[in-house]
């Protein structure tokens, strides 16, 4: 055993009890937070406007700070950008993280002194727990790759902006720099696929142990690997046993992986976005992802049945159940005040309290008021392909309201790697489970409003050209789950 080995079993023993303590306190720990960020931006022009003096509860909080998404906070992030400080948070932050906006184009998420250091302890604690309960730590030893977006920053009014993933990677520890690849010119290069051949290349006769990234580009690179070697990715890595993803729901995309690694390997999720490092999963044993209530995010829970109607009620930690999809809203240490994120989270235990991300509030079907949300559809398709040889690369869903022909339906965009012998079957199958999943949409099956789902088979790699065509192949983009329109499934070359 190596000495990085035992100190990296030393340190997870430390993280492993440093998170007991504020997890075993979950509703102090969130009080605290909320206290802290109170103090720290009550001078701030946010502060004045919302009187932050005033407030001394969760419920004051509530009262005296509306809900927003970026739209509704963006003339207080105009100015950020434009170079005034004490707006949201004091000071100014360090960076912006750039990611794709809707209807107010580019979004700039700041990124201060007090957030910036949550993003990589999370991410490093996340390894830490799962040397704790397994008790491997030879992976240290290896080298990690992390497939990422350029780090190469750009600058507005004095303050560096870019991608998540390019900022944290000029804040990889020292520590695991002789082991991380690729290398950073490589991790310049913008064209994604031109990037992933050069990784390739880098990296095919390396001793890897550690993958991470977003599945779909993963699968990229494994695909990528093959093609250059005839090898399975677990023949080609034999220590390979740790695969870090964060982004989407990986059950979807096992089968896949299993197949191309060509055994199965252990994997870590993460629950990470631009506007903050919320949950990671610090248990292989137990379903879900730890959720941080104590690091500078103070959290309110919206139902997502509720979202949309007058002055919904707010959920802290402490009056969250079991077993239904709140929308996350998020109070920072980067200066988000009533933040809505866009995602949506159902908890899988209160004790600790650990979260899966269901979903997103603007990515559900609801034309004919079924609202389905992504964990559903991913959960259907999950049992319509279980004991079977169908293998999926990915796939999307939209409602056809208006067919040539006969009654309205839910179809189905799928790219297989392995199809099914009977199409039709596997159709009806999907249809089955997502009457399990959705009982709303069970009623509009049986009282004939819908008929049952349509499955559309995408060319090989469709969905890769479809983001391709769009600008956003690579780096953290990934494909809707589901759209309450066609505007992505019209776009996509099927078979």
């Amino acid at each position: 055993m190596s000495i990085k080995s035992i100190a990296a079993k030393i340190a997870a023993q430390i993280i492993f009890k440093q998170t007991q303590a504020w997890a075993s306190q979950p509703v102090a720990s969130q009080e605290r937070v909320l206290k802290d960020l109170l103090k720290q931006a009550k001078h701030t022009q946010f502060g004045k406007d919302h009187h932050f003096e005033q407030i001394k509860t969760a419920a004051d909080f509530a009262r005296l700070v509306p809900i927003r998404d970026y739209e509704d906070l963006k003339p207080y992030i105009d100015r950020v950008v434009d170079g005034e400080k004490d707006i949201l948070w004091k000071g100014k932050p360090l960076y912006f993280a750039k990611t794709s906006g809707t209807t107010s184009g580019a979004k700039y998420i700041p990124l201060t002194k007090a957030s910036m250091p949550y993003h990589i302890k999370a991410a490093r604690n996340a390894i830490l727990h799962y040397i704790h309960e397994t008790n491997k730590a030879d992976f240290v030893d290896g080298k990690m790759i992390f497939l990422q977006g350029s780090p190469i920053l750009e600058q507005k009014n004095g303050i560096q902006f870019g991608r998540l993933s390019g900022i944290v990677a000029h804040f990889v520890p020292k520590y695991l720099q002789k082991n991380r690849l690729p290398s950073l010119k490589t991790n310049c290069i913008e064209d994604w696929e031109t990037k992933i051949d050069a990784i390739v290349a880098e990296t095919y006769q390396q001793d890897m142990t550690v993958i991470s990234g977003i599945p779909s580009w993963v699968q990229m690179y494994f695909e990528r690997l093959e093609q250059k070697t005839g090898q399975r990715v677990g023949q080609l890595f034999e220590n390979f046993n740790l695969f870090i993803y964060g982004g989407v729901n990986y059950e979807p995309y096992r089968a896949k992986f299993e197949n191309l690694i060509g055994r199965r390997v252990d994997s870590i999720e993460l629950f990470p976005a631009s506007e903050g490092f919320f949950a990671y999963q610090d248990s292989q044993k137990q379903k879900g992802m730890l959720l941080l209530l104590d690091a500078g995010i103070f959290y309110e829970f919206i139902k997502s049945d509720e979202f949309y109607t007058n002055n919904p009620k707010r959920y802290t930690i402490g009056e969250v159940a079991l077993g239904i999809n709140y929308v996350l809203i998020v109070s920072t240490n980067a200066g988000l005040w009533g933040y809505n994120i866009g995602d949506t989270v159902a908890f899988t235990t209160l004790s600790p309290y650990r979260v899966v991300v269901s979903g997103r509030i603007k990515h559900y079907i609801s034309a004919f008021g079924e609202h389905v949300i992504g964990k559903e559809v991913e959960s259907a398709l999950q049992e319509a392909t279980l004991g079977t040889q169908i293998r999926i690369n990915e796939f999307t869903v939209a409602p056809q309201i208006t067919p040539a022909t006969g009654l309205p339906y839910h179809q189905w965009y799928i790219e297989f790697e392995q199809e099914p012998q009977d199409l039709e079957a596997f159709a009806l199958a999907l249809d089955s489970a997502m009457r399990k999943q959705n009982m709303y949409y069970n009623d509009l099956i049986v009282g004939n409003i819908l008929k049952k789902v349509v499955v559309t088979k995408v060319v090989q790699n469709g969905f890769q050209q479809y983001m391709k065509a769009i600008g956003k192949l690579g780096g953290q983009n990934k494909i809707p789950r589901l759209s309450n329109n066609r505007d992505i499934v019209d776009l996509l070359n099927t078979k």
